[in-house]
């Protein structure tokens, strides 16, 4: 079983605060956590909200209903009481009850911590014991949470705690909570995966201009700069960001830039300045809704075709889509990795709802394990920058080493010298564009969840990994055959063996895409890997769920 806490109020309010708190708490009582967030672009005001769905089960996606709705402003509460589950309780912060449970949590937090911020212990108390919970678990997790903190705010965090707890005493146990023991205590979201994975992988310079949603992973970066060694540059813009990994590349330093779509556009002509210079830059791009500002804090899939082909000119790159935490964290090492032996861009694509979504999953490695640079660490008298290789990839050395590293923008000769002879320029290209054949050698093929023989076979890719492996599970579960095809890494394709024969012996075909026109599932085709298929996609700001998809493929 699982049940969905959702907390709504005003940016300001301490949404995200009672959520977090409640997802750490969780956790530590052993239940399996999935968390998602809503909010507004607005410093305070508009309406936020902050699901956190527990579960006796692993759980891959959030949910459109709640059971338990803690509302903390009136608004909240007349928008979100519709959204209210069949015997769900909604908790209101005053002392109307306004149709709701009226429980008075800034007051309480007043009167009992001296501060209204406190508000959200007491929420945390209530909800808990709306549960049915005992409040050992929340009380060891703010005992960790403020263990920094003088004894004193830790002791007023317990006692607004059991103020909350005594505030919905009538209440306890209106909700029935899943069992508790056995999940991961671990937590962890995809903008600390990435992070850490790339802070881990060995990376030294990091830049950005800061931009909803990717300055979450930027922010990462910034706090363990200390620990793993790394620059951290707020650039003054996008172009300067790109520009500056461009030229730590050259000078042999592992470096990436973090971006959203509007500012990725600006980084256009740097990917081309990699490209031609055979620069392993590697750049996170978050994806929101556009055009131009969209909904800069709502998620989506938009942005995959301006990636792909982001940049003038003809040149290789790898493009990543985690779905999951865990694979955010794989994947942004591969990509990393990928760059730098095959000297092109590499790019991992995340959005609003994968990098906010929070996770229960083993403790990822913390170690420092450098990449293979792939340098020439004493290179020949005679070493030229563009030698020609049948596998495109030339010997490169980083200046400083004992070698001349000439490099240009322009179109060069083998030595790196500017030319326009156009038997060279051909020479040069063949050479460039002959990476993609060992790139998509090595290229990741889909991920194959359910039965390789399913009449219905779902296809997505990046963060629609968890509602399609939700809904697949249900969907087998209710005797309908359904496989899952999901694509961690969208260029070059390798389509592998098993994922073909997949395709190969579904009648029904469903390219599930948070876009408008089906991005991936064209490129599908335009490879010839898909002769046609059924579209579903969505495109207002908002994620799937995994009971969205079960509605969508039984209609």
């Amino acid at each position: 079983m699982d049940v969905n806490v959702r907390i709504a109020g005003e940016a300001g309010q301490g949404v995200q605060t009672t959520g977090n708190l409640l997802v750490g708490a969780f956790a530590r009582a052993g239940m399996h956590v999935f968390s998602s967030q809503s909010y507004m672009s607005r410093i305070r005001g508009g309406m936020n909200w902050f699901d956190v769905r527990i579960g006796d089960e692993e759980l891959f996606s959030g949910r459109r209903r709640a059971d338990l709705l803690v509302a903390l402003t009136g608004e909240a509460l007349e928008a979100l009481r519709g959204q209210l589950a069949g015997g769900g309780v909604a908790l209101f912060d005053g002392s109307e009850a306004r149709g709701a449970q009226a429980l008075p949590f800034t007051d309480a937090a007043r009167q009992t911590g001296g501060s209204a911020v406190m508000a959200n212990t007491v929420a945390a108390g209530a909800v808990f014991t709306v549960l049915g919970l005992p409040l050992d678990d929340l009380s060891a997790h703010l005992e960790v949470l403020f263990k920094k903190k003088d004894r004193e705010v830790v002791e007023k965090n317990l006692l607004c705690a059991r103020r909350g707890a005594e505030l919905a005493a009538a209440l306890a146990g209106k909700v029935e909570a899943p069992g508790t023991g056995g999940a991961p205590r671990d937590v962890c979201n995809a903008a600390s995966a990435v992070g850490l994975a790339a802070a881990t992988a060995g990376v030294k310079l990091v830049t950005a201009y800061p931009m909803t949603p990717s300055t979450a992973v930027f922010a990462y970066l910034a706090g363990v700069a200390e620990e793993y060694g790394i620059v951290v540059e707020q650039a003054e813009d996008e172009i300067a960001a790109v520009n500056m990994i461009c030229g730590a590349a050259y000078a042999g330093v592992p470096a990436m830039a973090t971006t959203s779509g509007g500012g990725f556009a600006l980084m256009t002509e740097g990917v081309s300045l990699a490209g031609m210079m055979e620069l392993p830059i590697f750049i996170l791009v978050s994806q929101r809704p556009g055009p131009a500002t969209g909904l800069p804090t709502r998620t989506a899939q938009q942005d995959l075709n301006l990636v792909l082909h982001a940049g003038h000119g003809e040149f290789p790159r790898a493009i990543y889509a985690p779905g999951t935490a865990a694979q955010a964290y794989e994947l942004t090492r591969r990509g990393l990795q990928t760059a730098h032996k095959f000297q092109s861009p590499a790019f991992i694509l995340t959005d609003q709802y994968l990098i906010d979504a929070q996770t229960n999953g083993a403790a990822l490695d913390r170690s420092l394990r450098p990449i293979d640079l792939h340098v020439v660490a004493e290179p020949a008298g005679d070493y030229v920058r563009y030698a020609g290789a049948s596998s495109g990839v030339s010997p490169r050395a980083v200046p400083g080493g004992g070698a001349l590293v000439v490099c240009d923008s322009d179109e060069h000769d083998e030595a790196g010298h500017i030319t326009e002879d156009v038997r060279v320029r051909v020479r040069q290209q063949d050479k460039r564009l002959a990476k993609l054949e060992p790139m998509t050698a090595e290229a990741l093929p889909p991920q194959l969840h359910g039965p390789g023989d399913a009449a219905t076979l779902m296809i997505c890719w990046g963060s629609t990994y968890g509602p399609c492996r939700e809904a697949t599970d249900a969907l087998n579960a209710a005797g309908l055959p359904t496989g899952m095809l999901h694509f961690g890494q969208l260029w070059p394709l390798n389509v592998g063996r098993a994922a073909g024969e997949a395709i190969a012996r579904a009648k029904r075909i469903v390219c599930i895409e948070g876009n408008c026109t089906g991005q991936f599932a064209a490129i599908l085709r335009q490879q010839g890997i898909l002769s046609g298929c059924e579209l579903m996609t969505r495109y207002d700001g908002m994620p799937f769920t995994g009971e969205e998809i079960v509605e969508r493929i039984r209609s």
